[in-house]
């Protein structure tokens, strides 16, 4: 049986969730059951709720537990950006489709979890909310999951995109050379007599300078790579400047 007709307008970077039938400039007519919350009818869409901002019903912002009235026109805005999150700080949790983008965001010296087993949404949704992490996927299932505490869909599947996307979304601090690239945890200046054990000979007469992970002991030091590392990261620092001067000037 048809319930009540609403027209729904989508905001442009939303429609690609969207039917084609809603990816028109313009609003569309949606039937609606009578009974579901806003927020459902919008996920029933293919738009996950981490990527909606407000909503607007008849001119009035109005709650995701709403429930459209036949008439009603709908406006679905996008999340605003820069992205608050409550709490600090701010953290995040990548599924295991994004070892790349993980990887950037440690160099960055951004608090970043990752799974590189596929655990399932159910542990994934629920890490996210034991330890107040966002999670970033490009799954839109995983990120309907009621438990996750906050998260936020990957637009992109390259990885310089997806870096500038998330840090324009969430405006992390950033402080390089800080984390380890591979399990996360902090780094320390290490003396090169401490470290020498783990050191290929051509890297004990190569290199002076080292850092050693206190988590997992691994040990860093400026070797051919660098120089490709080092331009992500002086790219990502002058990005946020940017922005920030931008942001400074309005």
């Amino acid at each position: 049986m048809n319930g009540p007709v609403i027209t729904l307008a989508v905001a442009p970077e939303l429609r690609l969730f969207v039917p084609a039938g809603h990816r028109e400039d313009g609003p569309a007519d949606l039937v609606t059951d009578g009974a579901s919350t806003l927020g459902h009818v919008v996920e029933s869409l293919g738009v996950p709720l981490t990527e909606v901002g407000r909503l607007v019903v008849d001119g009035r912002d109005t709650p995701v537990s709403h429930i459209p009235r036949a008439g009603e026109h709908v406006e679905v805005h996008g999340v605003e950006r820069p992205q608050r999150v409550p709490g600090a700080p701010l953290r995040f949790l990548l599924d295991v489709h994004l070892g790349t983008l993980a990887r950037r965001l440690r160099l960055l010296g951004v608090d970043t979890a990752y799974e590189n087993e596929d655990i399932g949404d159910a542990a994934l949704a629920s890490l996210s909310a034991r330890e107040r992490r966002v999670l970033l996927s490009r799954d839109r299932g995983l990120l309907r999951r009621r438990e996750i505490w906050a998260g936020a869909y990957v637009y992109s599947d390259r990885p310089d995109a997806q870096l500038h996307d998330v840090l324009d979304r969430f405006v992390p601090a950033l402080t390089p050379w800080t984390r380890c690239t591979a399990c996360n945890g902090p780094l320390v200046d290490a003396d090169k007599d401490d470290v020498q054990e783990q050191l290929q000979q051509g890297t004990q007469r190569t290199y002076d300078v080292f850092a050693r992970c206190t988590s997992c002991g691994r040990v860093y030091w400026r070797g051919a790579h660098h120089s490709r590392l080092e331009a992500i990261v002086r790219k990502a620092v002058r990005h946020m400047e940017q922005k920030e001067s931008a942001r400074s000037t309005m």
